[in-house]
């Protein structure tokens, strides 16, 4: 018996729990990309430019992502 036949591969099981972490992820960061464009559309409600309002877009998008990196990899 070979010593390569009694043990798990564990590069299978991280794959799967890949797929997890990344779905937690975004269920983490879903509420927060909401809440942004939610300010966003209440801003242009108001009556700001909306050149003005899209301003605010880009900081929301790059801190989305960010935490959906630190989710996904257990940073955080």
């Amino acid at each position: 018996m070979s010593e390569r036949e009694g043990r798990i591969d564990v590069g299978d099981l991280r794959e799967g729990d890949n797929h997890l972490n990344r779905r937690r992820a975004a269920l983490y960061v879903a509420p927060f990309i909401a809440l942004g464009l939610f300010d966003l559309v209440l801003l242009l409600g108001w009556g700001l430019d909306p050149l003005w309002a899209f301003m605010i877009l880009p900081p929301i998008l790059f801190i989305s992502v960010l935490a959906w990196i630190a989710f996904r990899t257990g940073l955080a």
